[in-house]
């Protein structure tokens, strides 16, 4: 019962999860992000039904979230700082960390197609593109997340605004690189069970970078 008003107070932005107010129930947020980001890790690695594949990703969807978000917030501080919003900062790790819950808990609702995806087809390539379809979309649903509780902040403080704009470009810029070093999520059949591909330290970006130079040359 609590785990549902919980999730009605996330998902409808009211209570204390909501965009005015007072409190800041970090470690509530954070149980939602951990247990259902575990739970469609848990869907994603189940392709060809691999027990320690589906453990991996069950542990690496959380921590990707998780670790995204902890790495860009002293950064994230230090712009609010400089723009002199610190005293609503208070107010915008709110809305980070109920935008986090809910890509989580939008994930775990989207867990059924992904299982639909698996048992309709045995193709890696697909699930890849699947399961990168619906983590846009759950993407999506916690930008609406955000957008809620900085509408209420921007209209305090316009320069709100650019930190919001910061978040975004920090969150995606660590967010790519983390995912790139913890694959794979769904594992290729072909290839043994590894909680870390290859060359995990590798940078996502120089890899890019390599295959259109090559692709263009």
């Amino acid at each position: 019962m609590k785990l549902a008003l919980d999730l009605r107070h996330l998902l409808h932005g009211t209570g204390e999860f909501g965009p005015r107010a007072a409190g800041l129930p970090w470690r509530r947020l954070v149980a939602l992000l951990l247990l259902f980001a575990a739970l469609h890790g848990a869907c994603v690695g189940a392709f060809g039904l691999r027990g320690l594949q589906i453990l991996y990703s069950a542990l690496k969807l959380p921590l990707l979230l998780g670790l995204s978000t902890a790495i860009c917030l002293p950064n994230f501080y230090a712009v609010n700082a400089v723009l002199g919003l610190r005293d609503d900062f208070g107010a915008a790790l709110r809305g980070v960390l109920a935008t986090q819950a809910t890509v989580a808990v939008v994930l775990a609702s989207l867990s059924p197609l992904v299982a639909l995806i698996y048992v309709s087809s045995d193709s890696y390539p697909l699930a890849i593109v699947g399961n990168g379809v619906l983590f846009a979309v759950a993407a999506l649903g916690g930008q609406v997340t955000l957008a809620r509780h900085y509408e209420v902040l921007i209209a305090r403080n316009a320069r709100h605004l650019w930190a919001r704009r910061t978040w975004l470009v920090l969150y995606v810029f660590v967010a790519i690189q983390l995912a790139w070093m913890l694959r794979p999520f769904v594992g290729a059949p072909e290839m043994a069970t590894s909680f870390f591909r290859s060359g995990p330290w590798s940078n996502a970006y120089v890899v890019v970078l390599r295959a259109l130079s090559a692709l263009f040359a």
